[in-house]
Formats: C-alpha cells, structure tokens, sequence
C-alpha cells in the first residue's frame, strides 16, 4: 500500500474544501436553517408528531441524507473530473499508485468532507429542537457507508461526464427529486396504499429510513433491508469503478 500517495491524493482533495469554505459548510447552514424555518414552523404548526416524534425532529435525518447524497455525489465527481479537464489524470495513471489507492484518496476525501458536512447539519439542527440518538452506532455505520457509497457513484459520474453540465444531471433531476420522494419529509404510511408500495422502488426511502431509525427507532421499513440495500449499492459501485479502471472508460478521452 501506498500511503504516501493515497495521503497525497486526499490532502489535495481536502484542501479544497478550505478554498470554498463558503459554497462548502456555510451555505448548506444557510440552507439547513431554513428547512427548519419553513418546514419546522409553516408544516409542523400542522402536523405536531409524526410516530410520536415531533415533525422538526422527524425530519432532521432527511435533512442530512439530502445533504449527504448530494455532496457525496458532488465531491466525488469533481474530484476526478478536474485531473481529467486539465489533463492531470495522465500523471496519477502513471504514477505508482494502484487503481485502490487512487480510489481510497479521492473517494475517501468526497466521503469525508460529506460526513463533515452531515455533523455539522446535526448540530446545526440541534440549535432548533431537541435531538435524541438511540443507536449511535447504527447511525455512524449509516453515515459511512452512504457516504462512501455515493462517492464512488460521484466518482463513476466524473468520469463519465464529458462536460459540466453533465456533472449536476445527477444530483439534480434524479437524486434531490428521489430525497424527496423518499419519505425525507413524511413518513409513506401518511400515503395512499398503491403510493405506499410504489415508494418501496424508491433506493432512497432505505436510506433515510435507516438513519431514521437509528436516531427514534421508527421506520418505514426493516433497518436490516436498508443496511442490506446500502452494501449491496456499495459493492456495486465499487465494482463498477473497478470495471472502468481494468478497461480504460473514458479516463483517456
């Protein structure tokens, strides 16, 4: 293993989260603040709990899986479409560095600035109401392997894309309306029964589901079928970025 190269590769990844400190941790605070605004105030002023729980407690965990999603997936493809833009992408192919280095520095920096980000919605949120964990642990896992899965997805995204516009095609038409539409904001059972089973095809609910349950231990579905659902993406997007380095996709064009 070399470690020198993958820590090369992650402090440079890092450091640019120094360099847009505004566009990385402020504005998603910003943002954060006012869900809480409107949602908190506007929606819970109607709806007072939903399985017990208040409805501004109830939806921080979507607010941090909408939040991680996205910059997991916005990391992620940046940080291997700009080597491939400006050309760099040649020297890190002939460096001695193998395809899992490679992939542990940039994944491992997209993840880490996501989960950074998701804390720090956490404890913005806690400013609002009164938050209460009830297994840690299942929600660190949680984090993590969302947040490392949705980066190697950002990272297969950056190296497919052939131009900016393609890198927001992702995070914009399918993974922010899927949040949404994934109980971020409402539990299904409030859903009309065929509105219900349809929400079951939809990877996300698992998501927010899961980290759900971890903090009140309410869920739309089983945490088990949702940490399943998240490894089996895990496996699947790392062996795609596997796929791409053995062929070559798109990483010389």
């Amino acid at each position: 293993m070399n470690f020198y190269g993958v820590l090369a590769i992650y402090r440079f990844e890092m450091s640019r989260t120094r360099r847009t400190l505004i566009q990385s941790i402020v504005a998603p605070v910003i943002t954060t603040s006012l869900y809480f605004i409107v949602f908190g105030a506007a929606i819970g002023s109607r709806i007072q709990e939903v399985g017990g729980v208040s409805y501004g407690a109830f939806i921080v965990p979507g607010l941090i899986m909408l939040n991680l999603l996205t910059n997991s997936i916005s990391n992620g493809s940046f940080g291997i479409y700009f080597p491939k833009f400006v050309g760099t992408v040649y020297e890190i192919l002939s460096a001695p560095v193998s395809t899992f280095e490679i992939v542990l520095g940039y994944v491992g920096a997209a993840a880490s600035k996501a989960l950074l980000l998701g804390f720090i919605i956490l404890l913005t949120a806690s400013l609002f109401i009164e938050l209460r964990i009830a297994h840690p642990l299942i929600m660190l896992a949680f984090l993590i392997l969302t947040a490392i899965s949705f980066s190697l997805l950002g990272f297969i995204l950056g190296i497919w894309a052939d131009n900016f516009e393609k890198l927001s095609v992702v995070p914009t038409l399918l993974i922010t309306p899927l949040v949404f539409l994934g109980g971020s904001f409402y539990s299904t059972d409030m859903l009309p029964s065929f509105w219900q089973t349809v929400s079951l095809f939809n990877p996300v609910l698992y998501l927010v589901s899961g980290l759900r349950w971890s903090f009140y231990e309410i869920s739309d579905v089983n945490v088990w079928a949702s940490l399943g659902s998240v490894l089996l993406f895990l496996l699947i997007c790392f062996s795609i970025v596997v796929w791409i380095f053995k062929t070559g996709y798109k990483l010389r064009s």
